[in-house]
């Protein structure tokens, strides 16, 4: 078809002699005036700038010093987080006050009031709910900033505790709260919910009313204790009716997320007061030991007393004579401090002595009370307990408080001493502010 459709003119006879013949292949070609469909356009390639070749290369964009900061917090997400608590700890470990600071007492009372709002406003305004907008622009750090006055609390309570903790009752007690004070700091803990929060808080409360009610009566015995669980039940129960008052959460969910928890850890904390668990804060031992002979003396700085002993000098972790050498008509002296708060009233504590029979095993052998005084001294008040010609063995001297918490304990072991020669003591001099030797 394409051939009819050609309009070219023959060419003359002497250019057609001269001429090739033409092969089938090029007599089948179109001329140039034939019509056919045009092919699809193909875009032209890209062009590349002229300069150098690298510029040509898509390169990412460098990360500011934030940015980098940022990555690396992430990458170590665990070890920053480990990193923190332990500095945190240490820095209350080294800048807590005394368990009488009026300054200290107030402030852990302002942190648990903001506590408290805190955990009732998380409630009224739960994730999808807009809070007011003087909140709006702090409510995505409330998460935060619940754990942080925890941690606090929780590492003073954890401090206090642990100096007026003794034997291995008291102080698996105060694994637990370190636990506690560990698991604060964990995201999965975090994210429990408010059963798990309202339990610290009920502890955190507890606690605090635990040691300040004594400190702020100069007394302590089950009575305080069981007026301090009563208060802290109030302020549950105060959450309770702000809750419900504010139909935040219904009967039921009040009952599992605030009155269990809540009540449930004031339960739990009565009992272990009762099973003589509970360390006797404010009370603590400053310093203990095993003594020849104790001397009460005036000296130029006040009372002072000499403590005779003869320990070697490489058993140094040693308090006075632990491995006490006997000889006819020795006593055994038990020397403590005992610290109490200032204007704390006269109060009794009690030295238990223990045998370790070897027949019958450990039994007690005598209960004898000292009373002392809330001097508020930092040394605390210093007194002493002997035991006349002891039997060769070991033996616990065990400071106990009226209702038999207990404060300090102190193991040594007597050996019979054949020797006749002159014995030599060496003297420490136990002053206000002394410490252990």
């Amino acid at each position: 078809m394409s051939a009819a459709l050609a309009t070219a003119t023959p060419p003359p006879s002497d250019e057609t002699a001269g001429a090739p013949e033409a092969s089938p292949v090029s007599a089948a070609s179109p001329a140039p005036n034939v019509l056919s469909t045009a092919p699809a356009r193909v875009p032209p390639a890209p062009t590349v700038p002229l300069g150098d070749a690298e510029d040509a290369i898509p390169t990412a964009k460098t990360p500011t010093l934030l940015e980098r900061v940022q990555s690396f917090r992430a990458r170590n997400e665990k070890w920053e987080m480990a990193a923190f608590f332990f500095v945190g700890f240490a820095y209350d470990v080294f800048t807590l006050g005394r368990i009488d600071d009026t300054l200290a007492m107030v402030q852990q009372f302002v942190y648990l009031g903001v506590l408290a709002s805190l955990l009732v406003l998380e409630q009224r305004y739960p994730e999808g709910v807009e809070p007011p907008k003087a909140l709006a622009k702090v409510w995505r750090w409330r998460e935060d900033a619940i754990h942080f006055f925890y941690g606090s609390l929780l590492s003073s309570f954890t401090l206090f505790f642990f100096k007026s903790a003794s034997g291995l009752v008291a102080l698996s007690f105060l694994v637990v709260m370190f636990g506690l004070l560990v698991a604060n700091e964990l995201p999965r803990f975090r994210k429990l919910g408010p059963v798990v929060r309202m339990t610290l808080f009920s502890l955190c409360v507890s606690m605090y009313l635990a040691y300040t009610l004594p400190v702020l009566t100069g007394r302590l015995n089950v009575w305080i204790f069981l007026l301090a669980l009563v208060l802290a039940g109030g302020v549950i129960y105060g959450l309770m009716w702000m809750l419900r008052r504010w139909t935040v959460l219904e009967a039921k969910a009040l009952r599992h997320q605030v009155a269990l928890p809540g009540f449930g850890m004031q339960v739990l904390l009565l009992g272990l007061y009762l099973l003589r668990v509970l360390p006797p804060v404010p009370l603590s031992v400053t310093y203990s030991g095993i003594y020849h002979e104790v001397k009460r003396v005036n000296g130029p700085e006040g009372v002072e007393f000499h403590l005779s002993h003869q320990r070697p000098w490489w058993k140094f972790w040693q308090k006075g004579d632990q491995s006490f050498q006997v000889r006819e008509g020795d006593k055994v002296n038990y020397f403590v401090s005992v610290f109490a708060p200032a204007g704390f009233h006269d109060y009794s504590v009690y030295v238990q002595w223990y045998f370790d029979d070897p027949k019958k095993g450990w039994r007690s052998f005598f209960r004898k009370a000292l009373n002392a005084r809330g001097t508020g001294a930092e040394a605390g008040f210093r007194t002493y307990a002997n035991l006349t010609n002891p039997t060769p063995g070991d033996w616990i001297a065990v400071l106990e408080t009226e209702d038999g918490h207990e404060i300090n304990r102190l193991s040594f072991s007597v050996e019979k001493d054949e020797s006749t020669e002159p014995r030599q003591f060496e003297v420490f001099v136990h002053k206000h502010g002394s410490r252990a030797k």
